[in-house]
């Protein structure tokens, strides 16, 4: 049986979407079976991040409706043959989502893959509890600023009220993704570290990512920023599909600038 991962944020515009693409694909790389599903139903972007937009037909409410099958909505990634993805619908709202019709499709997904990972909606609207209904875990994305931790913290508590294993007294795995790290802005204060993060959320750290201009340049064009050599950003998203996949990967330093660490290290020659 697959495992169902929620990827989640407390507000929009922390790389939530853009972590599901990447984390997807990286998984996917190694030799796992994964599908990525857009559970934003009425705002779909993971296609456009996957380079998939041209070729979405059907959707996951077609599919729920039965308009059509599961596997007539799947679409196959053109870079890399173990990742599959599921549309949201552009043209319904999130009530198009429905309790039942939400385990069935879950379930289905479960048999087929290693991997389900599920984009969900930003916050708590709409849609939201429906992604974290049925998962086995969560992935939580945040920048590392106040409002984005706090609002974090929020839906962290809606996942152990309001998740199915909750409910039957079971725990969901939590863990910890922080983008956009800039190493300049936390030295000055001015961003949070990770310690105080972790120390405020309390769930286990999956990965850093630091900030990156090839990650939008890689939304742009519909290749995730994974697949791009050289880039920081994603070589953090390699390292993290690699945890997710259960291989020992070390943590790396992204918090540290690089021309201080380049000192520290020569400081030390001399010591």
């Amino acid at each position: 049986m697959g495992i169902v991962i929620a990827v989640i944020s407390g507000k929009g515009g922390v790389g939530k979407t853009t972590a599901v693409a990447n984390i997807g694909l990286g998984v996917a790389m190694n030799d796992k079976t994964c599908m990525v599903v857009d559970f934003d139903i009425g705002q779909r972007n993971l296609d456009m991040i996957l380079g998939l937009e041209n070729r979405v037909v059907y959707d996951i409410t077609n599919v729920m409706d039965g308009d059509a099958s599961l596997n007539q909505a799947l679409i196959k990634d053109k870079k890399q043959d173990n990742l599959y993805f599921l549309a949201a619908s552009q043209t319904k709202d999130k009530s198009a989502l429905d309790k039942e019709r939400v385990k069935k499709l879950i379930d289905q997904l479960k048999e087929e893959f290693d991997y389900i990972l599920l984009d969900s909606p930003a916050g708590i609207e709409g849609g939201f509890e429906h992604t974290i209904l049925y998962a086995d875990n969560v992935i939580v994305v945040v920048n590392p600023e106040v409002s984005s931790i706090r609002d974090a913290d929020r839906v962290i508590g809606l996942v152990d009220a309001k998740s199915q294993k909750a409910k039957e007294g079971e725990k969901v795995g939590k863990f910890l993704v922080i983008t956009r790290i800039d190493p300049e802005l936390i030295e000055k204060g001015e961003m949070i570290s990770t310690e105080d993060i972790l120390d405020i959320l309390s769930i286990n750290l999956l990965g850093k990512v630091p900030e990156d201009k090839r990650v939008i340049d890689a939304s742009n064009t519909g290749k995730p920023v994974i697949l791009h050599e050289s880039s920081k950003a994603g070589e953090a998203y390699s390292r993290i599909a690699k945890r997710l996949c259960g291989i020992d990967v070390p943590f790396v330093d992204v918090e540290t600038a690089e021309e201080k660490g380049f000192i520290k290290k020569l400081t030390g020659l001399f010591k």
